[in-house]
């Protein structure tokens, strides 16, 4: 983890809510197949808070075997992509012609200042949504609020239900908001699809002189 991180980061994990999901979280990695695998879990937040821009809160991790890594709707070079991601670059291509990640990786984006978070960032392997209502949210509500708090000009990708309900945290008197149903093929001919989030995002960082994304 980064050490911009490191303040907000020792508070959150001393509150009592923060230890029972770390006992349900030690139990789970002992006796089931959960992912990511431990030391990805946090990776979002190998991210420097100060050179943070856009945020893209997703659900939860993939629950299929080598799909997560810690970068919510990334996957590793190795693993096809995704079919919510695959509806990401189809919105991108709509937008701009064409996607600059030839693979799933999006590591290319969180270098460039993107946070790629999930609302509960652990799940039990073939069991979506499992890991829910253990602490995560709370976590991330708090990791939101952090944001809001310290950032300036920062973009928030809201998508899903899950993300939404976050959007009441956010000073929008200084951040952008753009919210959305979720990419998943579920829900993505629901608003997803033409939402012009991207454009949106990179309009918004031009206006206070930051670098645009390379999506």
């Amino acid at each position: 983890m980064h050490d911009s991180w490191k303040d907000f980061l020792d508070s959150e994990f001393a509150k009592p809510y923060f230890k029972e999901l770390s006992q349900f979280l030690h139990e789970a990695y002992e006796t089931k197949t959960v992912f990511p695998a431990k030391p990805q879990v946090f990776r979002a937040f190998t991210t420097d808070l100060n050179q943070v821009k856009v945020v893209i809160l997703g659900q939860d991790p993939y629950h299929t075997p080598g799909a997560a890594h810690g970068l919510a709707f990334s996957v590793p070079n190795s693993q096809p992509i995704p079919p919510s991601l695959v509806n990401i670059y189809k919105e991108i291509d709509d937008e701009y012609g064409s996607h600059a990640n030839p693979r799933g990786n999006l590591s290319s984006w969180q270098q460039q200042g993107v946070l790629l978070l999930n609302n509960v960032l652990t799940v039990e392997a073939h069991r979506a949504g499992s890991h829910r209502g253990k602490g995560w949210e709370q976590f991330t509500e708090a990791t939101v609020k952090h944001l809001n708090e310290k950032c300036d000009h920062l973009v928030f990708m809201l998508w899903g239900r899950d993300a939404r309900s976050k959007s009441s945290m956010i000073d929008k008197t200084k951040h952008l908001v753009l919210e959305s149903p979720h990419p998943s093929p579920l829900s993505a001919h629901s608003g997803f699809f033409g939402n012009g989030h991207f454009k949106k995002a990179n309009e918004f960082l031009k206006e206070y002189g930051l670098s645009e994304i390379i999506w």
